[in-house]
């Protein structure tokens, strides 16, 4: 990777009511290129201290020669903001917490030291302590085959973690335990135990063994209640429809099952993913989510107002599209707090004041063109701060005034200033059947109103119980990338998508492979009629459910002279028996399996459609994806390349799984695009890319 250069600056005037004053704005003059994508630092995650001074945050960022990413911890003071850097090994440290007098941070992190193969630096993952002042972290916890999760007491006294014991319960175990070395397709499990170390005695103690895997972990204030989310074995399938909320009773040594066994009769499918867990400051309130693909989030709280939990639905903010794994309680109030979309904006709300399963009101904390990531307030609840992304910056992290304004912290990408950002604006059409559909559209940075027509890419989002939304986003998908390269990028929130409402997401069940594709088909005509896009120069691309969208398209129109179908299904029957989360396919099936639902898994398959393809394809998958199996793209690839004569090339990524994690990978995967598209839609001649094993310099 080219180093950045020394920004350039020019002086622009700028009006305050009668007065100029002159500012400096910087003068963008790099072109982006894929190498740029790797020297982009992401913020994983931000926790203010208890008292709003400092605020501790992990950054993930590639560090050459190394070729996956790594993340190390870092603090900033929010009134000099002053960064210090506390940790610089490759230990892939979690996101810290603070402990209550503010002086220390805890975390998780594998630790590992040549020649050592004894804990804690035998890289296995141990719970560490450093001082907010940086120096050298101590292990707090020394477990031979390290810990799972963690979470420290609010009074600082002690850490609760998780081991886990592997345990073989059915009748098949002496055959199991005969021939280890096989894999079997369940009966071994490696069921959780909760355990407490006492900080000042360093003493432990084992809380819960309940023949449970645990998945989450969050002890209540007073340290009465341990929350945990558990299912009854370690395959994914079972968090899809048999999780629940267990709660450990410190006094009366018993575990309580929150979410009873009738408690998923009420929802749309059985088939959803309880997320997180969040006490309240007076540790009576335990608030958690279910999110469901197709379906909207629905929020509960459970409520101890006697020895058993009432447990109530909250109402989310109207009109709101609620983010699971984001709810936290302001301080010791009631006030209940998440990130919601609307209209691909990502936001701070606040239900006020839940009391008996109801909220007093909602109120958004967070304003203007912002997409909050995460957010984190101080112990008194007074102080905010969020890790959010505006339309020309990456990730930040940025306090939050009373009237929603950001005071921004830190700037991890600076060499962004120097970019020929795309210009990145919002455009909406009207779908066949009249509903409205909106889309981010980027354009080249030099592009002008009235220009002629231009290349256009149709990058269409995964999920699909998701949104593109309004931020400057670099990723291997096609955002910032293709646009620096002279296409428009057309990044459509088509039916089902987050944000735009309960119907527009729901609208999509029983309904793939139909109303979606007619909604991003409507957007490409539309682009057309604007003269934004050429209609003899359109791609179209995608991965995961982008990826099957693609597919779709594909057989549905030959208009696109190139695809790029990632990870994508061919055939929603091989998708229902072969990949980790099968619920997803039922529940856009309208609940059906295929032997009841056989003409919905049919039509909702472009593997029956596939003779009608013309369109030259490259497809990719990782060798390992559980979630859309490789024989998908294998299935494509045949029957494109062996038995239709379409141009159409294979990439498998070794070793890789339903996401590209390695560098040479992730380069890999934009070189080979925009050489397919430059191809076949350009009319450019082939060029070999650089070579992918070729490391970038360290910014």
């Amino acid at each position: 990777m080219r180093r950045s250069k020394r920004a350039a600056w020019a002086t622009l005037p700028i009006w305050f009511g009668a007065t100029m004053v002159l500012a400096q704005q910087p003068v963008r003059d790099h072109d982006i290129v894929a190498e740029d994508y790797f020297s982009i630092g992401v913020i994983n995650g931000a926790n203010l201290s208890p008292d709003g001074r400092l605020a501790a945050y992990a950054e993930m960022r590639w560090e050459p020669p190394a070729e996956r990413r790594n993340t190390d911890l870092w603090i900033v003071d929010v009134k000099t903001k002053e960064l210090r850097r506390l940790t610089f090994d490759r230990a892939n440290e979690s996101v810290p917490q603070w402990s209550l007098d503010g002086k220390f941070l805890y975390y998780t992190a594998g630790y590992k030291r040549a020649g050592e193969d004894k804990p804690p630096y035998d890289g296995k993952n141990q719970v560490w302590r450093i001082s907010a002042d940086g120096g050298e972290p101590l292990a707090v916890t020394r477990i031979n085959d390290g810990v799972g999760l963690f979470d420290l007491a609010r009074d600082g006294k002690s850490v609760y973690y998780t081991v886990t014991s592997e345990q073989t319960e059915d009748e098949w175990k002496d055959m199991r335990g005969s021939y280890k070395e096989l894999q079997y397709g369940h009966g071994v499990t490696k069921f959780g135990q909760v355990w407490r170390l006492d900080l000042s005695s360093w003493r432990t103690e084992k809380l819960v063994d309940d023949k449970r895997v645990i998945n989450a972990l969050k002890v209540s204030p007073d340290g009465r209640r341990i929350a945990t989310l558990t299912t009854p074995d370690e395959e994914l399938i079972h968090m899809e429809g048999f999780s629940r909320v267990d709660v450990y009773d410190t006094q009366t040594k018993k575990v309580q099952s929150v979410t009873k066994e009738d408690w998923r009769k009420e929802h749309p499918s059985p088939y959803g993913w309880l997320n997180e867990l969040s006490w309240s400051g007076d540790g009576l309130a335990l608030a958690f989510s279910i999110a469901f693909d197709g379906h909207p989030v629905r929020l509960y709280v459970a409520e101890w107002l006697g020895e058993e939990p009432q447990v109530t639905e909250l109402s989310a903010p109207k009109g709101v599209s609620v983010h699971a794994g984001t709810l936290q309680w302001r301080g010791k109030t009631r006030d209940l707090c998440l990130t919601g979309e609307e209209r691909a904006r990502a936001r701070v709300y606040a239900l006020t004041n839940v009391r008996n399963g109801k909220a007093a009101a909602d109120s958004v904390l967070t304003s203007g063109e912002v997409t909050v990531d995460s957010f984190s307030f101080s112990e008194s609840g007074e102080a905010l701060a969020v890790v959010t992304s505006t339309p020309t910056d990456p990730p930040d992290v940025y306090t939050v005034g009373k009237d929603g304004g950001l005071d921004r912290l830190t700037k991890v990408n600076p060499q962004v200033d120097q970019w020929k950002l795309p210009q990145i604006q919002l455009v909406q059409w009207t779908a066949p059947d009249g509903q409205e559909v909106e889309s981010i559209l980027e354009l080249p940075f030099d592009h002008k109103p009235g220009d002629k027509p231009l290349p256009m890419v149709v990058e269409i989002h995964g999920g699909p119980t998701s949104a593109v939304l309004y931020q400057l986003q670099f990723w291997i998908y096609g955002r910032t990338l293709m646009p620096a390269k002279g296409y428009a990028l057309l990044s459509p929130n088509y039916r089902g998508s987050t944000g735009y409402g309960d119907k527009f997401l729901t609208d999509l069940v029983g309904q793939e492979n139909d109303v979606e594709v007619k909604d991003i088909l409507a957007g490409v005509d539309a682009m057309v009629q604007r003269g934004i896009a050429d209609p003899d120069r359109l791609g179209v691309m995608g991965w995961s459910n982008g990826g099957f969208l693609t597919n779709c398209l594909i057989t549905q129109t030959d208009r696109f002279k190139a695809a790029s179908s990632g990870a994508g299904v061919i055939d929603q029957v091989i998708q229902w028996g072969t990949e980790d989360t099968p619920g997803h396919v039922i529940n856009f099936m309208a609940g059906g399996q295929p032997w009841s639902k056989i003409e919905e898994f049919r039509s909702a398959s472009p593997l029956y459609n596939l003779d009608k393809v013309k369109t030259p394809t490259l497809i990719h998958v990782g060798e390992k994806d559980e979630r859309v199996p490789a024989a998908h793209a294998r299935t494509l690839f045949r029957g494109l390349r062996q038995y239709l004569n379409v141009p159409a090339e294979l990439i498998v990524y070794p070793g890789e799984g339903h996401g590209l994690t390695v560098y040479k990978h992730r380069k890999a995967k934009m070189e080979w695009d925009l050489a397919w598209f430059d191809r076949y839609i350009m009319k450019k001649p082939t060029e070999a890319p650089p070579n992918p094993t070729e490391k970038p310099a360290s910014q």
